[in-house]
């Protein structure tokens, strides 16, 4: 199951644990998911996405018909 927002197209960024020693190791930088329910009144139908929260908030203030056109655009789903 891969992690990247279907919305907006974020996935995991690497980067290090920096240790008191200042040793590094190899880690990643999750983005924060949550898979929603939207309901869609054109199309009078749900749809699940798995969406992070910046992109939850976005479509708490514009809409979710709003958003999907305006990501769609970009080709993320």
């Amino acid at each position: 199951m891969s992690r990247i927002c279907d919305l907006t197209g974020k996935k995991a960024l690497k980067g290090h644990h920096v240790s008191h020693s200042n040793i590094k190791t190899k880690r990643r930088f999750y983005p924060n998911l949550h898979t929603k329910r939207f309901y869609i009144p054109e199309e009078d139908r749900w749809i699940t996405l798995k969406v992070s929260t910046s992109a939850l908030r976005t479509i708490n203030k514009k809409g979710i018909t709003a958003c999907l056109k305006e990501f769609g655009k970009n080709g993320k789903i």
